[in-house]
């Protein structure tokens, strides 16, 4: 009598052991069994809501890969100080990173074209825009190629709002009222400042407001509303300027150590370039719910005083930008590319712009009319 029991009892072991193959075919990959761990620091105080917004790209990819990468964010100075994470992720010191290109200027002053050029007229989301599909990806690595950078890989991500001219003790009504200032900022907008008169000082954002509040600096800027009030900013002046040019478009960088990048399965660098998509639209929508409720309280809640910057400033600034690029473009090959390339995407986008969008502040001053003083 044949037990026709046994070959089918085999063939569903055989089964289970080829599922169970296919499986742990990733793990056996990258030649473990347990789920890829990754160090990262942002360049940002554990108090910082950027800092929230790294924590909110790490849950993505985390939760996305079922766990499979867990990757930790660490704040600003855990294991290097702010300035030093570009480094220490082309090292492999840290698996990765969040910050801004402008931070790394003293290595190569082009690269904060991404962060705190001119724009030429764009907003953070064409810079993007620019970034993805006008070149920009590529003239960054080959940017960052120039200055031995070959072991990052670097995501662009995250449009960030027109930052304000910044926190002072008085009004600020003329652009003669920077010169001798103590002033902080980061970026191409030292190069701006320094040209207006201010005496720069660029310092990462947790060391701002200490530095304010011992006299180091009389001014200075960092980004919105939400860091600004977390900051402690109203604790040391009541007096904002809002709007300016010095970095009227900026973004954040995510940074992989690329040696560790390139070892993951191929779904997973896929998996973290679609996290990288939709942190960025996440991130844009958390920052208009949570600057806008910040704007409020620092209002009635802070009693900071907010101005509109003098035009007369704005046209300064817009001045002194076009004698940067003009020197800088002479100076470094790679700047000029950089700035032809955005330049001839911003002619183009900012001129659609401004020809299909509808002026929004009519509709908003006739569905909620200023209030009279």
């Amino acid at each position: 009598m044949t037990d026709t029991k046994v070959p089918r009892r085999r063939s569903l072991l055989k089964g289970a052991v080829l599922a169970a193959g296919a499986m742990s075919a990733p793990m056996i990959a990258r030649g473990q069994t347990g789920p890829i761990n990754m160090r990262w620091q942002s360049t940002w105080s554990s108090k910082d809501i950027f800092h929230e917004y790294a924590v909110d790209f790490a849950k993505k990819v985390n939760d996305m890969t079922g766990g499979d990468l867990k990757i930790e964010v660490l704040p600003a100075g855990s294991v290097v100080p702010a300035f030093g994470l570009l480094e220490a992720v082309s090292k492999g010191t840290l698996d990765g990173g969040h910050g801004v290109l402008g931070y790394h200027y003293g290595k190569q002053n082009a690269l904060a074209l991404w962060n705190s050029g001119p724009a030429f007229g764009m907003d953070a989301n064409m810079l993007l825009a620019w970034h993805k599909y006008g070149g920009g990806q590529e003239l960054l690595a080959k940017l960052y190629a120039s200055i031995g950078i070959t072991t990052v890989q670097s995501f662009l991500y995250g449009p960030m709002a027109t930052q304000p001219l910044g926190w002072f003790k008085k009004p600020v009504t003329k652009a003669e009222d920077f010169k001798g200032l103590k002033y902080r900022t980061n970026g191409l907008a030292i190069d701006l400042f320094t040209a207006m008169g201010a005496a720069v000082n660029a310092l990462p954002g947790g060391e701002i407001v200490p530095a304010m509040d011992r006299g180091l600096l009389d001014a200075a800027e960092f980004n919105n509303a939400s860091s600004d009030r977390l900051l402690g900013f109203p604790d040391v002046s009541k007096i904002c300027m809002l709007q300016s040019y010095h970095q009227s478009a900026e973004t954040f960088e995510i940074m992989f150590n690329k040696p560790k990048y390139d070892a993951l399965p191929a779904k997973m660098r896929a998996i973290i370039a679609g996290a990288v998509e939709a942190a960025s639209a996440d991130m844009s929508w958390k920052a208009i719910d949570r600057y806008s409720k910040d704007f409020v309280e620092l209002q009635n809640k802070d009693k900071v005083k907010f101005y509109k910057t003098p035009s007369a400033v704005l046209q300064a600034q817009l001045k002194i930008w076009a004698e940067i690029v003009e020197k800088k473009s002479a100076e470094n090959p790679l700047f000029k590319e950089i700035v032809e390339s955005q330049k001839a995407f911003a002619e183009r986008a900012v001129s659609w712009e401004q020809n299909y969008v509808i002026n929004r502040a009519m509709a908003a001053n006739f569905f909620f009319p200023p209030k009279k003083a």
